[in-house]
């Protein structure tokens, strides 16, 4: 059952054009996973707080890692680090003093990680620390093949885990700086897929938000379930691989606090990409969101909707 079910995800994802490979191997054959717990609806978990004011100078260091022997996934981990705030990420800076958020974001086929070093490193600069695997088939150098995508949210959740661990280990950089109770996914993409899925079919309860960006809910499904956790869509409306009507259909499906930022004239990912005015927009409007969500600060849930709407590139959709 699981072999057929993995053939239709196939071609949907395809027809959606998330890739355009040929050849793809079938998953194999599991028993059925447990049915995830049904979603709850209370009011986000995460105590009020109040988060950092400053901007760090950001850190950036590798982890090696490998689930189950056979899936290597190395992690490129962005970090706030001392010292004079400006620049480019610094290779194994020391940390900044405090403990931070921690965001595992997903790439999109075909990518990697510091792609999208812009957008991360803003987030790692506003107090979070940003872990981000790259998967082994649908990275840069892997084979492509899409079908593993429904594989990811468990790479994700193994990341999770093995990164959560570095705070109680003595003797590394991470040593007591993060906040491990604290965490939200996010992904672009085939990485929006692996996001959603990490609140559906592979609900991972740790996580408390998500933030998806040009993502589809094909292959992972809208059962969205467990704890209450608030998510964020980012679409472009003239997203050429990814409609922005199937982004939406996912949106539509949540059934916790939410918020779409739509941008009109946004295609599947250059606002994530590349300097400019929209990357200020999605940056800016992401980082609120995950200073409400992570560190409790209700004044940035108030200032969210004018960091959406500035300049007139985007729209809000907020029911948050």
């Amino acid at each position: 059952m699981l072999r057929r079910r993995a053939a239709l995800v196939a071609a949907a994802v395809l027809s959606a054009g998330l890739a355009g490979c040929s050849g793809g191997t079938v998953l194999p054959e599991r028993a059925a996973p447990t049915p995830p717990p049904k979603a709850t609806t209370p009011a986000p978990r995460v105590p009020t707080g109040h988060a950092p004011t400053e901007s760090f100078v950001v850190g950036v260091r590798q982890l090696k890692l490998n689930r189950d022997g056979d899936r290597a996934l190395p992690v490129t981990v962005w970090y706030p680090a001392r010292g004079a705030a400006g620049g480019a990420p610094e290779r194994s800076a020391a940390a900044a003093a405090g403990r931070f958020p921690v965001v595992m974001f997903s790439h999109g086929l075909g990518a990697r990680p510091e792609d999208y070093q812009l957008l991360l490193g803003r987030w790692a600069a506003a107090g979070f620390v940003v872990a981000a695997p790259r998967f082994p088939h649908t990275g840069a150098g892997g084979d492509g093949n899409v079908l593993d995508v429904l594989n990811q949210p468990a790479d994700v959740s193994y990341a999770l885990t093995q990164v959560l661990a570095l705070d109680a280990k003595a003797d590394d950089p991470l040593h007591g700086r993060l906040d491990t109770e604290r965490v939200a996914a996010a992904g672009h993409s085939a990485g929006g897929v692996t996001t959603i899925g990490l609140f559906t079919a592979g609900r991972d309860e740790r996580l408390d938000a998500g933030i998806v960006f040009a993502g589809t809910a094909l292959g992972v499904g809208t059962a969205f379930a467990g704890a209450a956790a608030p998510q964020l869509f980012v679409h472009g409306e003239a997203d050429e691989v990814v409609s922005y009507a199937s982004g939406k259909a996912a949106y539509d499906a949540v059934p916790w606090p939410k918020a779409l930022l739509s941008l009109p004239k946004g295609d599947h990912g250059r606002a994530l990409l590349t300097d400019g005015a929209a990357l200020r927009v999605v940056a800016d409007t992401t980082v609120e969101f995950l200073r409400w969500t992570l560190y409790g600060d209700a004044a940035a849930k108030q200032r969210l909707p004018a960091d959406a709407t500035r300049g007139g590139l985007a729209t809000l959709d907020d029911h948050l």
